[in-house]
């Protein structure tokens, strides 16, 4: 049963069940987004929790959740070299729980405000007729059928939105996706499992969990680890497979008075934009913030892009092409350029159980790519699944063997 606001999850600032001093106490090493809405969930189960990072939210060096686009998609992009049945069957699972779930706080107009989430028309345009590509044809079926609010397609909106027709975009779909103000949704998130009785410790863990699984649970008192430390698994998890993504978004302002005020996620496809790791993508951060992007750069591990980078200023050029009048856009003066990398895997995103040693009690939940919070609540709920199954001393199964949706068993496949 999927994840439910309300019934599983609440915003109130305690504990749904709260916990007593015989409860399990969960160790959750990682603060970004995976991390905390993990220990949310863990919480409201009654569990004890303990957050270990090595940084929390800031305004001066910026998690890499807080640098995300963090526009909600189905199902997100957040495949390594390979894609399987399972990984993608998980994913949409994953990203639909999520999608109701900022559904719902986005609902509640207080709560919308104080955690920077809101629901907004999501525009995807595409240089060929869908029907006509049998991939995004079967993906649009699916998205019309997954629940989503707001489903319309039409090339009718790609004049409404005012796309330049030489770019090349001649069919158009719009749904209604979670938008979020991740600086703001992030400082909300730490506060909430704060006061819902999480304790927050800042340390860096430089060590494979298996090896110091033992020290480490009893420093701590933790009956189990849950590891959401992002490309930190590279190391704590042994997995060489991760690996970052680097990614680049210019900010602009959106007030409305340099060009008409953009209300709407705009995106389009990289086969339109003729490249495989740049795509235009421009979100509506806030009311006054518009990012510009995208880029995706595997294997870079460095910071150092700036707006004069040839990457940043081809993406600059192509969004200004694509939607005439950006080229005039202020540049947020206080936060130009955000720039961070995406945590990815070579075999997609890894929620399960440490297998390396019998009897570890350890959970891992990485490799969300840029995707962190399109599947946050969904992969949360399985990460509890997988703490429940380790206390109840239920022997480790691979990720491959656990059932996915409602009495379905996935089987491995190549796509």
């Amino acid at each position: 049963m999927p994840l439910t606001f309300g019934r599983d999850i609440t915003p109130l600032r305690q504990p749904l069940r709260k916990p007593s001093s015989e409860s399990p106490h969960i160790l959750v090493i990682g603060g970004g987004v995976t991390g905390l809405v993990s220990a949310w969930v863990l919480l409201d189960r009654g569990y004890r929790v303990t957050i270990v990072s090595k940084a929390w939210v800031s305004d001066e060096q910026r998690l890499t959740s807080q640098i995300a686009g963090a526009l909600w998609e189905f199902p997100p992009a957040v495949c390594g070299q390979h894609t399987d049945a399972i990984s993608l069957a998980h994913s949409k699972k994953w990203c639909m729980t999520a999608y109701h779930i900022w559904d719902a706080i986005a609902s509640v107009p207080a709560l919308s405000q104080e955690s920077g989430v809101r629901m907004m028309p999501s525009d995807f345009f595409f240089p060929e007729e869908v029907d006509k590509d049998p991939r995004q044809r079967s993906k649009m079926a699916e998205i019309m059928a997954s629940g989503v609010r707001g489903f319309y397609r039409g090339s009718d909106i790609i004049d409404d939105r005012g796309i330049d027709p030489s770019y090349g975009a001649v069919d158009a779909y719009e749904l209604m996706a979670p938008v979020i103000d991740t600086d703001k949704a992030m400082v909300w998130l730490t506060s909430l499992v704060e006061s819902k009785g999480a304790s927050l410790v800042t340390e860096t863990i430089e060590d494979d969990l298996v090896n110091i699984e033992d020290s480490l649970r009893a420093r701590f008192n933790a009956d189990v680890i849950v590891n959401c430390a992002g490309l930190q698994s590279y190391t704590l998890a042994g997995d060489k497979t991760v690996y970052p993504i680097r990614g680049g978004l210019i900010r602009v302002i959106n007030d409305g008075t340099v060009f008409p005020k953009l209300n709407a996620a705009l995106t389009i496809t990289a086969d339109a934009a003729h490249s495989t790791n740049e795509i235009v993508f421009l979100v509506p951060r806030n009311d006054n913030i518009l990012l510009i992007g995208g880029i995706t750069e595997p294997h870079e591990w460095d910071l150092n892009l700036t707006l004069e980078s040839p990457i940043i200023r081809r993406m600059r050029e192509r969004c200004d092409k694509f939607l005439p009048g950006l080229k005039d856009a202020r540049l947020d003066p206080d936060y130009p350029l955000a720039q961070g990398l995406r945590p990815f895997r070579g075999s997609n995103v890894r929620v399960e159980r440490e297998l390396r040693r019998p009897g570890s009690r350890i959970v891992h939940s990485y490799g969300h790519g840029g995707a962190g919070w399109s599947l946050s609540f969904g992969c949360a709920q399985d990460v509890a699944a997988l703490v429940h199954e380790t206390l109840a001393g239920i022997p480790a199964r691979p990720m491959g063997a656990r059932p996915v949706g409602r009495g379905r068993m996935e089987i491995t496949a190549s796509l």
